[in-house]
């Protein structure tokens, strides 16, 4: 089916066109078939990737349209028409996944794309994958018609993976179906042929042993060594190893397992994977070929980040299929149990190539290492980053050769990491500016408004009136600040080339858990907040970056909205109203009203603008109990709600994200002064036209004035303490937006 013949899919399925070729369309590929045979389903959801009867198909896409990627030719190959056959029928529903995902993959690429050129011949690693492809088509045993060779092995390893079995049991297993199935069969007859076939369609990765200590990986100069260069660590088990721990064999025969084992996949090959098909390799160049330049940014490729990499760097911007990175860590609990302490650390890569609605999902990223536990690297991220940095320097420096399978032809490819994503505390793991202690805000780095409270023993960050024109009439209010002037000008970021130079300041302290800690007199007299010097600035070009390091919007809002509602209810451990923070007010000398009132020996507080009482209180939490989301927007607040104690907890970081933008202007109007009101209700559409797909840079500019206004309507009513580094970082959050672009690719 053309182009021409598929335009009619993307018209309303109301019109009279959608419905005469819908019903064209069902009759081509069911024709007179009974309704118990199946066909791929092209809808949304399905993708052709399952197989469905006539009735099923017409209801999905009645329902949800035609896949985009089957209206621009993905599915030209002829579908597949598979018996239902009602006595195994159990047993194809449990394979359905794996096998029709292999399938989907032969048909895509096979038949539809690749093979058959005749202008040059694809490089080694495309026919590699292009014969893999080919075997794919053969039937596991003779007759067989549910399974093929590759599928077989993809399920047969998915098992593995999913049970945790060890390679001797694999390999029982095979010898098991090597008995049982038929003459003729192509099964391969060793786990290392297993292996092999694995290998060749990418799913392979590099295990990389680690210094316990995080000190060192054990590789390049140190891959003999047995035991830590720094630390002085064995490499080994003493015993108490298992098959999955990967064993070394010496000379003498002797398995030896190691004691930390880091899993990094490839990027080179995975890169290479997307321009092997023809549809891929066209929506890679989307950025440069189909993008829509309006002045409106919803992509990356609007940002003044993309441009400012087109300016600088204009050989690698010529080419459209050169590749720009976003890379996202965080650590999270593979046991999800709360009572256990164990954090593994995955680190994925994005392309931003892509278009908006392929861009972040989750087909395209690429896990490029599983950083093990049990705790967190930290400032030791950098150990296990440099097989990552090699690659990229290589992909940077040298590039790699690569098949694109549109235009039959091969060609240098090369790749640029654009930023990082992560949340706060990865913010410093990665950037190596430690977000804690007097200079916590990496933007404001040593220009950082701090104070140390002496009641509260914890820094809070003032001084928001900096962000205000300099007429603005609130720089000259000293009773409602800290009974002083404003008269500095906003701190400037630091460039690359900046921090380059502060790096000349200070050594590159040793990596490793076991490394002597710094003095704290030490601490007190630096001058900046470095930890060590990050290892991206290997990276040639990284230090000519706008923006190198993301802040995590989602993160922040979590934060504000636990502040602010912590203090609204009062609740323990979250409530920033308590008797240090009266005290602390009293010391410094402001905010008369609302200092603690001596009274025959005892303090009494007065009533703060903001406090709630019993009856506002329960009015919160029954608003928040009533709420009805739609299915998947967020989770049941219901169940997050106590009564009793007037408390709030247990919510996802999505659950803050939603109630901050959505709900909290319909409530805080009615059980909160408009005094307290206004600035919180601002501070919600703040974030809520910040978060938006579609950005203005004129709007971006009134955000960037508007929150330094509603952060300094806050400091005039919440005490000092209130105000830590989540609540000062949204003053940076419009700036950075304007430049990197929309918030959800970053």
């Amino acid at each position: 089916m053309s182009d021409e013949d598929r335009r009619w899919m993307r018209m309303s399925r109301f019109t009279s066109e959608w419905q005469t070729g819908f019903k064209n369309y069902i009759q081509s590929i069911f024709g007179g078939t009974s309704e118990e045979e199946t066909a791929p389903c092209p809808c949304t959801r399905c993708r052709c990737m399952s197989y469905r009867t006539q009735k099923e198909v017409r209801t999905h896409v009645a329902l949800r349209g035609f896949d985009e990627s089957f209206i621009q030719g993905e599915g030209n190959g002829p579908p597949l028409l598979v018996e239902k056959d009602n006595a195994d029928e159990g047993t194809r529903d449990h394979a359905d996944g794996s096998h029709e995902l292999i399938s989907s993959l032969i048909n895509g690429v096979v038949h539809g794309e690749v093979i058959g050129n005749d202008e040059e011949d694809p490089n080694g690693s495309a026919k590699k994958l292009y014969r893999l492809l080919e075997e794919a088509k053969k039937e596991l045993y003779p007759g067989c018609k549910e399974v093929t060779k590759v599928s077989f092995i993809v399920m047969l390893f998915q098992i593995k993976c999913m049970d945790g079995l060890s390679n001797n049991c694999l390999e029982r297993i095979l010898r098991l179906f090597l008995l049982v199935l038929p003459d003729g069969h192509c099964l391969p007859t060793s786990l290392d042929k297993v292996h092999k076939v694995v290998r060749d369609l990418g799913l392979d990765y590099q295990k990389i042993h680690a210094c316990v200590n995080d000190c060192v990986l054990f590789r390049g100069d140190y891959a003999e060594r047995d035991n830590c260069p720094t630390c002085g660590e064995s490499r080994w088990k003493e015993s108490g190893g298992t098959e999955k721990d990967g064993p070394v064999v010496t000379a003498g025969g002797q398995k030896r397992f190691p004691r930390k084992i880091l899993c990094y996949f490839p990027l080179i090959p995975r890169l290479q994977r997307l321009y092997m098909r023809a549809s891929t390799s066209s929506l890679m160049r989307w950025h440069k070929e189909e993008l829509v330049r309006d002045g409106k940014m919803r992509h990356p490729a609007d940002s003044l980040a993309w441009q400012h990499v087109n300016s600088e760097f204009k050989d690698f911007a010529s080419d459209p299929r050169n590749v720009r990175l976003g890379l996202a860590a965080d650590g999270f609990n593979p046991f999800g149990m709360l009572n256990v302490a164990y954090t593994t650390w995955p680190v994925i890569l994005i392309p931003y190539n892509l278009p908006p609605w392929l861009c972040l999902k989750q087909p395209f990223w690429m896990m490029s290492m599983l950083i093990p536990g049990s705790k967190s690297p930290r400032m030791n991220i950098d150990v296990y980053l440099q097989p990552l940095i090699d690659e990229l320097k290589e992909l940077w420096v040298q590039g790699v050769k690569t098949w694109d399978a549109k235009e039959k032809k091969n060609f240098t490819l090369r790749a640029l990491l654009l930023w990082t994503i992560n949340d706060f505390p990865a913010y410093a793991m990665l950037s190596g500016w430690s977000t804690k202690g007097k200079f916590a805000c990496p933007y404001c780095h040593k220009d950082t408004d701090y104070l140390l409270l002496k009641f509260g023993s914890k820094h809070c960050y003032l001084g928001h009136r900096r962000f205000l024109p300099q007429n603005h009439r609130w720089r000259r209010n000293k009773n409602s600040f800290n009974n002083k002037t404003e008269t500095r000008e906003a701190p400037v970021p630091l460039t690359g080339a900046q921090v380059i130079q502060q790096y000349e300041s200070f050594e590159q302290p040793k990596f490793g858990t076991a490394t002597k800690k710094r003095k704290q007199r030490e601490e007190d007299s630096r001058w900046h907040n470095w930890r060590k010097k990050s290892i991206f600035f290997d990276l040639p070009y990284w230090k000519k970056l706008l923006v190198r390091h993301n802040l995590d919007v989602m993160h922040i809002e979590k934060n504000i909205y636990e502040s602010i509602i912590g203090t609204l209810l009062g609740i323990d451990g979250k409530c920033k109203d308590s008797d240090k923070a009266w005290l602390d007010m009293q010391h410094l000398g402001i905010r008369h009203d609302q200092h603690p009132v001596l009274e025959n020996g005892q303090y009494t507080l007065p009533p703060s603008l903001y406090s709630l009482g019993k009856d506002e209180k329960i009015v919160l939490c029954t608003f928040l109990e009533g709420v009805r989301m739609p299915d998947g927007y967020a989770s049941n607040i219901k169940r997050c709600v106590d009564f009793d104690g007037c408390k709030v907890s247990g919510l996802k970081s999505h659950d803050y994200h939603v109630i901050l933008q959505k709900l909290l202007p319909l409530v805080a109007r009615h059980i909160l002064p408009e005094d307290v009101a206004r600035p919180l209700i601002e501070l919600s559409r703040f974030f809520n036209a910040l978060c938006s797909k579609e950005l203005v840079q004129s709007d971006i500019e009134k955000l960037s004035s508007s929150i330094a206004e509603t952060l300094c309507q806050l400091e005039m009513i919440f005490p000092p303490a209130f105000f830590d580094i989540m609540m000062h970082l949204p003053v940076h959050l419009a700036e950075e937006t304007k430049i990197g672009g929309p918030v959800c690719y970053r």
